[in-house]
């Protein structure tokens, strides 16, 4: 049985080490763990996307673009955590290499990095070239909404033709835990360019009670394959993004 926790535990759920190099990929919920382990991991840490991320969501963090070595330093003393990305794009700001990522993990004693885009939907498969994992990532973790349990495939997945290809099933079937598990297992699904030696977690977001049977029947069909972690579902007001603080 899976057990519903706060997003406030959600570090100890991962079983995150002293040193973590964490890449989020798959659907809804990524920006909400981004911030959330931000706040949760001991020492110095760089938070960052190698896609897209929405400019206005900082977390309360301080926000450099395209920072030097010497500035992530600096900054990572002055203030512990930062968000780094790469240029201002307006609205949005562009992502870093995953080639900088790496090199930060060198300089931070964490880095979460949110590889993947989904366009607010709550499952997805990947396009060839993505994601976009840094290579020295010790954790990646898949991220599910709870919008898409259960639901025909077609109407909350994005790019329900890939998630259906996975799957091995029409994309105007339901996601069954069956059929959710072999897209998240699958190396063209959210297994797609996982490191070898870093750990695979599944993230079920925003968990409430008309889910648990379903989350346990993932985590049976899953077994000894990858953990899943289930947060519940929480008021918007106790969001990491919302209490977050430089």
């Amino acid at each position: 049985m899976v057990e519903p926790i706060g997003i406030d535990g959600l570090a100890t759920a991962l079983r995150t080490g002293a040193r973590e190099h964490i890449a989020l990929v798959g659907g809804g919920g990524k920006t909400t763990a981004l911030f959330a382990l931000g706040q949760q991991l001991s020492g110095s840490t760089v938070l960052t996307t190698t896609t897209k991320m929405g400019r206005d969501r900082t977390g309360g963090n301080a926000v450099l673009f395209s920072p030097s070595d010497l500035e992530l330093a600096e900054g990572l003393v002055h203030h512990q955590r930062v968000l780094a990305w790469g240029q201002d794009k307006g609205h949005k700001a562009a992502g870093v290499s995953p080639e900088a990522c790496d090199r930060w993990f060198t300089m931070a004693d964490n880095v979460v990095v949110e590889a993947d885009g989904s366009h607010q939907r709550p499952f997805k498969a990947p396009r060839p070239f993505e994601p976009v994992i840094p290579s020295t990532s010790t954790m990646v973790v898949a991220c599910v909404g709870s919008d898409a349990l259960g639901r025909v495939i077609a109407d909350q997945c994005q790019r329900p033709l890939r998630v259906a290809a996975a799957a091995g099933c029409s994309p105007y079937l339901r996601l069954t835990p069956e059929r959710l598990a072999m897209v998240l297992l699958s190396d063209r699904g959210s297994r797609k360019e996982c490191p070898a030696a870093a750990r695979f977690v599944v993230l079920i977001n925003k968990v409430d009670e008309t889910h648990r049977r379903y989350v346990d029947e993932l985590a049976d069909i899953i077994g000894d394959a990858a953990p899943v972690v289930a947060i519940a579902e929480f008021d918007p007001s106790q969001s990491p993004e919302t209490r977050g603080s430089t």
